[in-house]
């Protein structure tokens, strides 16, 4: 595979944001759907993908990045030692040392590698059952053997480190080996989903229009909050030949309504003249679940939030939220001439 970065047209410091909206750009300019006049589309699609489930992984880009520096100081190094000049010989590496090298690097087991034959020798050649002497033991046995498997694990690790040549090959053969392995299904398609709260708290059935003109249907989940991510699978993308890919909707909870969200609880506005805010007063509050009472203290202010317990929205434990009720000093559409001289008097010092 190609570098993936330049695969999605971004830097190499680039965030999840910005590879989320590259990978996005790409997937619908080269869509199969969208070229079929092009017999490479599909070819190009899954490697955009490829790159995208590369990058999108903390874990795999950090391998990927790591393994990269790696490869490139070691060609550096190769280029100076070749100016250098010849060194002494070297003890010969198979591609297998490579191989290992990678494994190590991707923590998985290393693949086997072809290597020419070699004619078996006496010491080489496996031992029968029949063949041990009477008097031998299988204690003794098991002693030989673990001491015969050291030595070759020693012998191993002395080995002299793989050229650079062998380690980019041993690379390229294990992206290629993952590359087939998740060009079997498509990759994930991410959308974002607004809903209200209303919705949320009915726990509706949303539809969602995909970018090619597709819709599905969405039930939202209990406890369900703004920016939660719901998987919908195999509802995605369709490439021929490929497993159908799933959807990744991300929810948008409306905060311009009456109620703005804050994870489960519910915060709402409640304006208030100057009688009431002085006084206190017991009124009633709209709330998604029906009418919740509230009482207002004497001397209460625009800073004053009283919280209302199980009146948000419920999780998925049954527990609810609280409905936080913001208070907001409000005056009269009119003057009040009273108020007015009242005020004035609070002004000046003067009493009626």
């Amino acid at each position: 595979m190609r570098d993936p970065y330049a695969i999605l047209g971004v830097r190499r410091n680039a965030g999840q944001d910005e590879i989320k909206a590259a990978w996005r750009l790409v997937a619908k300019a080269v869509h199969p759907d969208h070229n079929q006049d092009d017999p490479l589309a599909t070819q190009r699609f899954a490697e955009a993908g490829r790159a995208y489930e590369l990058l999108r992984d903390p874990v795999l880009r950090s391998r990927y990045d790591r393994v990269r520096r790696e490869a490139e100081l070691r060609r550096m190094e190769a280029m100076k030692q070749k100016m250098r000049g010849p060194d002494p010989a070297e003890q010969p590496v198979d591609a297998e040392t490579a191989e290992e090298a990678i494994s190590r690097i991707f923590g998985v087991e290393p693949q086997p590698a072809a290597s020419p034959s070699k004619p078996k020798t006496a010491s080489a050649r496996p031992v029968e059952k029949a063949e041990l002497p009477a008097d031998t033991a299988p204690e003794a046995t098991t002693d030989s053997k673990r001491e015969e498997a050291f030595k070759l694990e020693a012998t191993a690790f002395r080995r002299s480190a793989a050229p650079a040549a062998d380690l980019v090959a041993a690379i390229v053969r294990r992206i290629r080996g993952r590359a087939a392995k998740t060009a079997e299904k498509v990759p994930d398609l991410a959308v974002d989903v607004h809903v209200s709260v209303e919705q949320v708290v009915n726990r509706a059935r949303v539809s969602v229009e995909l970018p090619d003109g597709e819709t599905v249907k969405l039930s939202i989940p209990p406890g369900a909050t703004d920016g939660q991510a719901i998987r919908l699978r195999e509802q995605g993308y369709r490439v021929t030949g490929m497993a159908r890919g799933d959807v990744l909707a991300t929810l948008r909870v409306n905060q311009d309504g009456p109620f703005r969200t804050q994870g489960l609880d519910l915060a709402t506005t409640l304006p208030l003249d100057l009688e009431d805010a002085v006084l206190g007063c017991e009124t009633v509050v709209e709330a998604p679940s029906g009418p919740v009472a509230v009482t207002v203290p004497a001397w209460s202010g625009s800073d004053k939030v009283i919280r209302v317990a199980g009146a948000g929205l419920r999780g998925t434990d049954g527990e609810a939220g609280d409905l936080l009720v913001e208070l907001r000093l409000m005056l009269r559409e009119k003057p009040d001439d009273k108020v007015t001289d009242l005020m004035r008097s609070l002004r000046h010092g003067l009493y009626l």
